[in-house]
């Protein structure tokens, strides 16, 4: 186990000593100390002896990959987890098989990028991120959404999708996912159907925030929720007691 000081880290796990370097210099301009390992198992031992505040994980690792490092993790810790992976097609299987990451990036990638995925996962992880009900109420029975006090008049797709993505925020869904709710009643749903109704929930939800745009695009991947950090509070009606 290495040595760090005790108020906090992000673990970057990778074999390329130029990525990890790379990595390494744009935490530190973040502010943000960081540890680098290059092996699976000694990265798995860090983590049980030293639980870092965020890790960068690449998933094609020697000996133990990355796949497994992040499924051995969430046996016992709930750290944020990004995964760096090579390939954008093998982004669809990482999400298929559920490894418990929270952010997916591909190779090769903007820093500023990969620092904008830490911060807001670290942000979410402190506990500055608001999710109070207020904000959203999912409500199954009814088949309703409520943001933040308002109801949303959504379609029984539309709902079906935005519960999905309301259920994880942060997580990236695949189109296949996503299109998996759909077909729950074997409609005939297209492809192109996600992104009809995703446009959709934006003008819905923007329609009651007009400044949030909750809903954020993975290319070549699919979508994911983004809560707001600080939600504003909702104005009262004329009608509403205080």
């Amino acid at each position: 186990m290495l040595n760090v000081t005790p108020d906090g880290y992000v673990l970057v796990v990778e074999d390329d000593p130029k990525i990890a370097r790379l990595l390494q210099d744009y935490l530190k301009r973040e502010e943000l100390q960081s540890l680098v390992l290059d092996d699976g198992a000694a990265a798995l031992r860090q983590v049980s002896a030293c639980r870092p505040s965020l890790v960068v994980l690449d998933v094609m690792l020697p000996g133990l990959d990355g796949i497994e490092v992040c499924r051995a993790i969430r046996a016992f810790s709930d750290v944020p987890i990004i995964m760096l992976t090579a390939r954008i097609d093998e982004l669809d299987r990482l999400l298929g098989l559920e490894t418990g990451a929270d952010d997916y990036v591909c190779k090769p990638f903007s820093p500023r990028e990969v620092m904008a995925r830490v911060q807001a996962l670290l942000r979410r992880s402190q506990g500055r991120l608001n999710r109070q009900p207020a904000l959203w109420v999912v409500d199954d029975e009814r088949m309703r959404v409520d943001w933040r006090g308002h109801t949303l008049a959504l379609t029984l797709l539309e709902f079906r999708m935005f519960r999905l993505l309301l259920s994880r925020p942060g997580r990236v869904f695949s189109r296949s996912q996503l299109l998996d709710t759909l077909h729950a009643d074997e409609r005939d749903v297209s492809d192109r159907a996600v992104d009809s109704h995703v446009k959709n929930l934006r003008r819905k939800v923007q329609a009651v925030d007009p400044k949030f745009d909750c809903i954020a695009s993975v290319y070549g991947v699919g979508y994911r929720f983004d809560a707001p950090v600080a939600p504003s509070p909702v104005p009262l009606s004329p009608s509403e007691p205080a």
